[in-house]
């Protein structure tokens, strides 16, 4: 008998896993958001009245819970390999790891339940990789999931080719966010530095923080609003910091791009590697300027406006946070910088308020998102 479609009753309390990649050497939560979304929906795990013990499992080609040690000591919950995963969980939730396709059929022959959630751009991350012959990214498997759970800013371009090639529902989900991974970041500052706006400055250092690694979040459209601020206001900016594009340096084309601007022209730019947000802007940058397509909700936001720092951006998923321009418009982008520039240091209260608010309800303890993915797993167990 198949014993997944005599469980479907939910009986008694679930013990939850979230599958987080482990590799051998050096690991930072700060390499890219999913890690961090791991720790946070744990957060909301705990708190849900449904679940009994929750628990991150370590997946990937070669890494072990011992590899983790450092990596997430500060994880609020116990680290389990995927063999153990298979006998201690009722629920798995494919994040950071993707799930073989054998493990998740025998889990799903022994009654559990599988979820895969979603949290990047996998349509247009898929269709680049194909299209310009680089390693893969999502892999389509064939593992029968349950449900495919997923974020407000992919409902337009993923959550149809989700339910289109996982095959099963896809639910859109509240993104999760907490500052608690950013104070302990923010606590292992040098002497002298801290993390927080400081109103008073005669002229802007700007940063921006987009990984350019795939088109859906590059520092183009910040860098032309910059300069449409610069050209509009030369008294504007001091310094504008490109974090994430030292590997686009000696390209061709984006060479030509940047020696077009007179940010450049002038030696007001400079392009980095990548840090944590917050090591720099507590010494380097006053604002953050950003842009997305179709990547409207980023932990970057979410630490700027924590800080009270000004964010320029063109999201439509933060409230009424930040100072925004629309899609592509750099032109509106460098208004917004210089409305910014104008506006923010009279009216810092009323932005701590607005960004507070706004934060407040991406809590993973926030009441609202725990009764939102306890509701989510109830259903796992409804009759279909």
């Amino acid at each position: 008998m198949n014993t997944e479609r005599t469980r479907t009753p939910l009986v008694g309390k679930l013990r939850v896993g979230v599958s987080i990649f482990v590799r051998k050497g050096e690991q930072s939560v700060w390499e890219n958001g999913i890690y961090q979304n791991c720790i946070f929906l744990v957060m909301l795990l705990m708190r849900s009245p449904l679940v009994e013990a929750t628990y991150l499992v370590a997946g990937g080609a070669d890494g072990r819970p011992e590899d983790a040690r450092n990596f997430l000591a500060d994880s609020p919950v116990p680290l389990i390999d995927m063999q153990e995963a298979a006998t201690t969980l009722d629920v798995m939730i494919e994040m950071s790891a993707q799930l073989s396709r054998d493990w998740v059929v025998a889990f799903r022959d022994r009654g559990g339940k599988i979820v895969s959630m979603r949290v990047g751009n996998d349509y247009v991350i898929d269709i680049e990789r194909m299209i310009f012959g680089q390693s893969h990214g999502l892999l389509i498997s064939g593992a029968p999931y349950h449900e495919v759970w997923t974020l407000p800013e992919y409902e337009n371009t993923c959550a149809p080719y989700y339910l289109s090639t996982f095959r099963c529902p896809v639910r859109i989900m509240p993104h999760l966010w907490s500052p608690l991974i950013l104070a302990r970041e923010a606590a292992r500052l040098p002497d002298g530095l801290s993390f927080g706006y400081r109103p008073g400055r005669k002229r802007w250092r700007a940063g921006m923080f987009e990984p350019n690694i795939c088109m859906v979040k590059t520092s183009f459209i910040p860098l032309l609003t910059c300069e449409a601020a610069h050209r509009a206001d030369p008294d504007l900016l001091e310094r504008v910091w490109a974090y994430n594009t030292f590997h686009l340096k000696d390209h061709v084309s984006f060479n030509g791009f940047a020696r077009s601007l007179d940010i450049v022209k002038q030696g007001l730019s400079s392009f980095e590697g990548r840090f944590p947000l917050c090591r720099v802007v507590a010494e380097h940058v006053d604002v953050v300027v950003s842009h997305h397509w179709e990547n409207a909700q980023n932990y970057i936001y979410y630490e700027a406006l924590h800080g009270a720092y000004p964010l320029v951006h063109n999201s439509h998923l933060i409230g009424g946070c930040g100072y925004r321009y629309h899609d592509f418009d750099c032109e509106e982008g460098g208004r917004a910088l210089q409305r910014a520039f104008a506006e923010h240091d009279t009216h810092l209260d009323a932005y701590r308020r607005t960004a507070n608010e706004f934060l407040h309800g991406l809590d993973p303890e926030n009441s609202n998102n725990v009764r939102i993915y306890s509701d989510a797993l109830a259903a796992l167990y409804a009759p279909r």
